[in-house]
C-alpha cells in the first residue's frame, strides 16, 4: 500500500504521522511511504532520517493527497486538507468530530474513509489511541495551570504547593480516568492539595487504595462539583464520552462564583469542553480571562511536547497502520472489531453512533456498509 504522511499545519503542531522507525518496520513489510519535505523537522526528525528508512520525500501535501491510499496525521484535516481528500482514500488520523459539524460534513462530501484515533477500542474496553495522549495532556494541564495561576497570567498568584507556613492550593480534576490520573499525580507531586471527582465508584477506591491520603476522592454529583470547584483555584477538565460531545459539567453561574485569578484548564475541549464558557484557544495564544477566570482551553495540547507525544503516539498507532496496510481497509475492518469502532465515515455515511446523534445526521452500521460494497 502507498501510505502518505502530511506534515501537519494546525497552529503550532509540530507531531508527525510516522517516525523514521515507523516507515521502515512498513518498507521492511513492503509498503511504500511518502513523507511531506520537513515534516519532522523541528522535533528533530530531518527528512535524511526518513530517506534512511525508506521513504519518498515530496514537496507538498497535494501530491501525498493525491497519491496514497493511506493518509496517516496526527490532528484533523483543516480547511485546506478536506478538499484534498478523495473517494475511496482512507483518513486515519484524530478526528473529534461530534463538536465539529463542519469537518463532519467535509468528510461525507470527500467520500473518503475516516478512521479516528479516538475512537479506536481495544478488549478491555479501553481506548489504545488515545491513552498515550491523554497521559501528556493529563501532565501537562498541571504544568500550564500552575503557569496560569502566576500574577501576568491574569491568575491568583499562587505555588501550587504552598511554602511552609502557607497553605498549598486547591486541585480539583474532574474525571477520574487517563488525564485526570495523571493531572492528578502530577497535581500531588507538587503538593497541592487534590480532589478527584468520578461517577465511578470503583475508579474512586483504585485511585484511593494507589494515592491513599494524599488524595481526595469524591463521587461526582451536582451538588459535589459546585462544592468543590467553587473553592479551588485549579480545576482540570478531564471528562471523556467516546466520540460524543463532552457534557458542560461546569455552567455559568458557578464560573462565576469562584476566587478571581483561579484557573480552569479544560482537556476536554477537544469534545466540545466540559466548561460552559470554555472555546478552543491555540498554543500560540493560549489563555483568556471571562468573569475574573483565567481558561486555557488549548485543542492539541499534547503538541506543545511535540517529539515526546509522536514517539508515544507511534507506539500504539503502527500495529494499525500495518494492519490496513497488510490486509487493505474493508477486510481490516471486518476482521478487527476494535478498530472497527474507529471507523467514524464511510463514504458518505456516518458509522459511528455518538458521532451521528450529535451531529444530528443519520448512522449507518459499518459492516452493513463493508458487506455491501
Amino acid at each position: 500500500m502507498l501510505i502518505g504522511v502530511p506534515k501537519e499545519i494546525k497552529i503550532h503542531e509540530n507531531r508527525v504521522g510516522l517516525t523514521p522507525a515507523s516507515v521502515r518496520e512498513l518498507v521492511v513489510h513492503g509498503h511504500q511511504v511518502m513523507v511531506q519535505k520537513n515534516a519532522a523537522q523541528a522535533i528533530g526528525l530531518d527528512d535524511s532520517r526518513y530517506q534512511a528508512a525508506g521513504a519518498e520525500i515530496v514537496e507538498t501535501p497535494e501530491e501525498i493527497y493525491f497519491r496514497a491510499e493511506l493518509i496517516v496525521k496526527v490532528k484533523e484535516p483543516q480547511s485546506t486538507e478536506l478538499p484534498l481528500l478523495r473517494p475511496e482514500q482512507v483518513l486515519f488520523t484524530y478526528l473529534h468530530l461530534a463538536p465539529d459539524p463542519v469537518q463532519a460534513q467535509g468528510l461525507l462530501d470527500s467520500a473518503c474513509i475516516a478512521i479516528a484515533y479516538e475512537t479506536v477500542t481495544d478488549q478491555y474496553g479501553g481506548l489504545p489511541l488515545l491513552a498515550p495522549m491523554s497521559e501528556v495532556a493529563g501532565r501537562m494541564a498541571i504544568q500550564a495551570g500552575a503557569h496560569a495561576l502566576e500574577m501576568d497570567q491574569g491568575g491568583r498568584g499562587m505555588l501550587l504547593g504552598g511554602v511552609s507556613g502557607v497553605p498549598s492550593a486547591k486541585v480539583v480534576v474532574i474525571g477520574g480516568g487517563v488525564v485526570g490520573t495523571n493531572a492528578a499525580r502530577v497535581a500531588m507531586g507538587m503538593e497541592a492539595h487534590v480532589t478527584v471527582l468520578d461517577k465511578s465508584i470503583h475508579r474512586l477506591q483504585q485511585l484511593d487504595l494507589q494515592y491513599g491520603s494524599r488524595i481526595n476522592t469524591v463521587f461526582s454529583t451536582v451538588d459535589a462539583i459546585e462544592e468543590h470547584v467553587s473553592e479551588a483555584d485549579l480545576v482540570i477538565g478531564a471528562v471523556l464520552v467516546p466520540g460524543a460531545s463532552t457534557p458542560r459539567l461546569v455552567n455559568r453561574e458557578l464560573v462565576k462564583t469562584m476566587h478571581r485569578g483561579s484557573v480552569l484548564v479544560d482537556v476536554a475541549i477537544d469534545q466540545g469542553g466540559c466548561f460552559a464558557t470554555s472555546r478552543p484557544t491555540t498554543l500560540a495564544d493560549p489563555i483568556f480571562i471571562l468573569d475574573d477566570v483565567v481558561h486555557y482551553c488549548v485543542s492539541n495540547m499534547p503538541g506543545a511536547v511535540a517529539r515526546t507525544s509522536t514517539f508515544a503516539l507511534n507506539n500504539v498507532t503502527l500495529p494499525f497502520v500495518l494492519l490496513i496496510a497488510e490486509k487493505g481497509y474493508r477486510k481490516a475492518l471486518i476482521d478487527d472489531p476494535h478498530l472497527r469502532d474507529g471507523l467514524n465515515v464511510f463514504k458518505g455515511h456516518l458509522t459511528h453512533q455518538a458521532v451521528a446523534h450529535d451531529s444530528g445526521k443519520p448512522y449507518v452500521n459499518a459492516m452493513t456498509l463493508l458487506k455491501n460494497p
